[in-house]
């Protein structure tokens, strides 16, 4: 990509403009790592793991880590601009950063001796989001963006207690308290998805931003979410099968509810909108495969997990980082080649891991999930790819920071 000449600003100080150009790429580095080293490298085993099934690594990895970067991407960057507040610091954005490091060099191996270093980093960099945007509601007197700090209160709670299960040694409790953190990121999903959503259909039918010709129904705004609520509480009451089943097969049509919203016409076939709308349905499709398994439905618990979080976290993590990624460094919303390429390996790498969990395996020599691990590690490679320039490169920049002394944050 060629790109204009940009003054003379250090790296450190152009990714600290905004929470997003630090955080997606590493985001994306992790994501596609993780994965790759987990099956390619070790077999599906961990080096340094000595009672945590390594299965569980993997999906608490997935989950606060490559998710969790996206989060404080996409906080940092989404609150100031809700709110018409100062963008955090840049002190503040490395700290931040380190302690989601800290917790990735434990993680990434598996390394259970260090397991209590690796859930502090995590407790305190989910511990500071949540206080962010408490400190920013009180200071605007507003109660819009409690719900978010909700959600991630409650991933923090999760991960303390995921953690006090690891050094336990209770897997069954682990598992079961994993899935609770990956239905609360499926509630932040859809909050997210809610405020993305009309704002991209506004854009799409009026760039011009005169007119606002998309507004969502308000009762249908908050309802994915509301439901996921339901769906975390019952699994920690510990609700009978079937009651949970009804529950996120309910989530799940909410879900497909909000892919409703991205039909506007002949431009709900552009990519910018179907990526929205393929995360709301590959989300809603997986809690529905889901619940019907817990009714006993012949179908494997996994199918339904992996198209939810894989696909309907993973597909919205990646409209999240290319729609935000050209609106915050002033590109007009049009997806480039390689951003479509990496929507569609992440789909096909989605298709691949699930369809042998629902008896479809293909003849493929080796290890069965290699085909998923490659395709969505390159997902995210070419995602990186692509965007790398905007998000690291001063001429993205806005005007004030025309010169090497402008200030961060």
């Amino acid at each position: 990509m060629n790109t204009p000449a940009s003054p003379a600003i250090p790296l450190s100080r152009v990714l600290t403009d905004e929470g997003l150009r630090l955080f997606f790429p590493l985001g994306a580095i992790y994501a596609a790592l993780w994965p790759l080293q987990w099956v390619l490298v070790f077999g599906l085993d961990l080096p340094f793991v000595r009672h945590t099934p390594p299965a569980l690594w993997h999906v608490h990895e997935m989950i606060y880590g490559a998710f969790g970067a996206a989060l404080i991407g996409f906080i940092s960057t989404a609150v100031p601009e809700w709110t018409d507040t100062r963008r955090p610091h840049a002190r503040f954005l490395f700290s931040l950063a380190g302690f989601w490091l800290g917790g990735r060099l434990v993680g990434f191996l598996g390394a259970d001796p260090l397991s209590w270093l690796g859930a502090l980093c995590d407790l305190a960099w989910l511990t500071a989001l949540a206080g962010y945007i408490a400190w920013v509601s009180w200071h605007k007197r507003s109660t819009k963006l409690l719900g978010f700090c909700g959600w991630i209160s409650a991933l923090a709670l999760a991960e303390a207690l995921i953690r006090y299960a690891f050094a336990n040694g209770d897997p069954m409790m682990a598992q079961r308290l994993l899935h609770v953190a990956g239905f609360v990121f499926m509630g932040l999903l859809g909050l997210a998805l809610a405020r993305i959503t009309a704002s991209v259909n506004n854009l799409i039918l009026d760039p011009g931003k005169a007119t606002s010709p998309y507004r969502p129904h308000p009762g249908r705004i908050n309802l994915a979410s509301g439901l996921m609520a339901l769906v975390v509480i019952g699994e920690l009451a510990g609700l009978s099968a079937a009651a949970s089943a009804y529950l996120l097969i309910a989530a799940g049509a909410a879900f497909m509810d909000r892919a409703g919203e991205t039909f506007i016409g002949r431009e709900a076939v552009r990519a910018e909108i179907l990526v929205l709308t393929g995360a709301s349905l590959l989300a809603g499709g997986g809690l529905i495969l889901l619940g019907f398994a817990r009714l006993g439905v012949p179908l494997a618990p996994a199918a339904g997990l992996h198209m939810a979080l894989m696909g309907g976290l993973g597909l919205g993590v990646m409209a999240v980082y290319s729609i935000a990624g050209l609106l915050h460094t002033g590109q007009e919303l049009v997806f480039a080649r390689g951003t479509k390429l990496a929507a569609l390996l992440l789909v096909l790498a989605v298709t691949a891991r699930v369809l042998p969990s629902l008896g479809w395996r293909p003849p493929l020599p080796g290890n069965p999930y290699a085909l998923a691990a490659l395709l969505w590690a390159a997902a995210y490679l070419v995602w990186l790819r692509t965007y790398w320039p905007l998000l690291s490169g001063a001429w993205t920049l806005p005007a004030r920071h025309g010169h090497a002394d402008a200030g961060v944050g």
